[in-house]
């Protein structure tokens, strides 16, 4: 009789959470290292727990011949434009290259500026924590498995190039050169280099040229199979380098530091720091048009409901709309914090004295006091997994002039984000009673001011109980979500901010003690996707005006309880 080891007793959640430490444990290896070879020994490791972990956004990762279409557009709108070109990358700190007259781009949907230095090295500035370097990383490595299949699509059985890929070449090469090409023909060839039919050629290709910042599919793929192929055919490496300075940098809060100081300085600067200070999480619209569009726009649009106003804000058409309720907003109480000190974050500041309390949108009970008690809101951007932490802790911090630290007075922090919900669909709401963080055995069980009872006829559905705090979103599959929905943890969804966001909150309030015990805390989340749910994944788009309405519920009701 053989006896089973331990291990074939795995089930695949297991093996996938296995496979997220391996990648966690061997990023932060490289990180230090200060390099590697994307397909060397440590870049090989990345890959095989890439693939044994299947992540849902990167669809066919594990497909041996077939490309994934959506997940490479889904990572292309977060890399720099022309990415896919370059053999070296660099991921560096802030080192005064905005200084420099090298080529600078920003890509799309992931705010980080980049620089082309040549036509074979890109730049990429990290200033967003732990988290955006894992990020990219484990974008790059996607990339490069990608690569090396439409390397093995394009060589036939003795390594030579096939007609598809000459073709291809030719195609890209009059593109250069401003001739015209046929693009029916053109989905021919990369119907057999991506493995894909015909009508998902197209479709993809229709996709990648209506987004921003993105490259024609045509160029993408060639250039992807072209750095595979030097390096299968001639040994020339592809790398990925650390510089000194973000090594030196990372975890020392270099730029929350400077970023929570320059807030704290305008809140001084502006007499506002003495007042009760209220902390909200959030994108830099819906506070502002929540309280100032009714006013802004009372003269040239019929008011009927919050609701209407948000969602013809939110049509790209209406720029002109958009930018009345800002410059009425700067004019009546609003200060804008644009210097992100290197963090993308950006902050505005609302001194509650200067509102019209007769013109806020129904609901909104805002009994004005004497100027001295009149709340200050303090909104800033979202943050991206770790940073989150940085920020929220050096926030919370007393202020320190001269040899003197003055406290803030705190009365409430708010986090209103996305997240992906385990049940229930895109739009929905989840309220989070506790935060467990992936990976580890840290876990935050809080009380939180908002319950489901506060969106009860709201007619979306709303979910209560334990989210998770991930890695990366780009991290998941369909074995650990429903682990974590099966299992005793029972969890709502998924973030990346909030267990990071708990933890400089319990620290500055039970350990420091430089904010109240008391200070109030609401969470709630909107659901940008459904990753149980085929299609559902962040790579199928975004939510469009369907996040409109909980966007805006979820406002209204912080800012409720921030009037009280």
């Amino acid at each position: 009789m053989t006896l089973q080891t331990p291990l074939e007793y795995r089930t695949q959640a297991q093996i996938s959470r296995a496979a997220i430490q391996r990648l966690y444990v061997s990023m932060r290896h490289l990180i230090q290292r200060g390099g590697y070879k994307p397909l060397g020994v440590s870049g090989e490791s990345m890959i095989e727990a890439m693939l044994s972990l299947r992540p849902e956004i990167y669809g066919l990762i594990a497909d041996e011949e077939k490309i994934e279409l959506d997940g490479l557009l889904y990572i292309f709108q977060r890399l720099p434009l022309g990415i896919e070109e370059c053999r070296y990358i660099k991921l560096i700190s802030r080192e005064g290259f905005n200084h420099s007259n090298f080529e600078k781009h920003v890509p799309p949907r992931r705010k980080r500026d980049c620089y082309r230095v040549d036509e074979e090295q890109y730049f990429i500035e990290m200033t967003r924590g732990g988290s955006d370097i894992y990020d990219i990383l484990t974008h790059l490595t996607f990339l490069y498995i990608e690569a090396e299949k439409i390397r093995k699509n394009s060589l036939d059985i003795k390594g030579r190039k096939n007609r598809s890929w000459l073709m291809l070449e030719k195609l890209v090469h009059d593109m250069d050169n401003g001739l015209e090409i046929n693009i029916e023909s053109g989905f021919t060839y990369l119907n057999t280099i991506l493995g894909r039919t015909y009508d998902q050629v197209q479709t993809a290709y229709e996709k990648f040229d209506k987004s921003e910042g993105v490259n024609n599919l045509f160029k993408i793929v060639y250039a992807l199979g072209r750095l595979s192929m030097d390096e299968y055919l001639s040994d020339l490496d592809r790398e990925i380098t650390f510089s000194p300075a973000l090594r030196e940098s990372l975890g020392h809060h270099v730029y929350g530091e400077k970023w929570a100081n320059n807030i704290k300085q305008v809140l001084w600067n502006n007499k506002l720091f003495d007042r009760p200070v209220h902390i909200i999480s959030a994108n830099l619209h819906s506070v502002m048009n929540t309280l100032y569009a009714r006013c802004a726009l009372s003269n040239s649009v019929k008011y009927i409901n919050l609701e209407q106003y948000a969602e013809l804000l939110s049509q790209g058409e209406n720029q002109d709309l958009r930018d009345q309720v800002h410059e009425y907003a700067l004019e009546n109480g609003m200060y804008e914090i644009s210097n992100t000190k290197g963090t993308n974050i950006g902050v505005q500041v609302f001194d509650t004295a200067k509102l019209n309390p007769d013109l806020l949108p129904e609901g909104l009970n805002f009994l004005k006091k004497d100027k001295d008690s009149c709340p200050v809101i303090i909104v800033m951007d979202y943050a991206f997994g770790e940073q989150a932490y940085e920020t929220m802790d050096e926030l919370l911090k007393p202020f320190i002039v001269g040899d003197k630290r003055f406290p803030m007075h705190i009365a409430s922090v708010n986090i209103m984000g996305k997240a992906g919900i385990l049940e229930g669909n895109k739009g929905d709401i989840m309220i989070p009673t506790a935060h467990v963080f992936e990976g580890t055995a840290d876990n935050y069980p809080f009380v939180n001011a908002l319950s489901s009872d506060n969106f009860a006829n709201s007619g979306l559905g709303v979910y209560e109980g334990t989210m998770i705090s991930v890695l990366g979103t780009s991290l998941q599959n369909k074995d650990i979500l429903t682990y974590f929905l099966k299992s005793s943890w029972k969890a709502i969804g998924l973030e990346m901010e909030g267990a990071h966001y708990q933890k400089a909150i319990q620290s500055a309030s039970k350990i420091r003690k430089s904010i109240s015990e008391n200070v109030v805390l609401r969470y709630a989340y909107y659901a940008s996707d459904n990753p149980l749910e085929t299609g559902g994944t962040l790579a199928s788009g975004s939510l469009g005006l369907d996040g409109v309405k909980p966007t805006y519920l979820i406002t209204k009701e912080i800012l409720k309880g921030c009037f009280i």
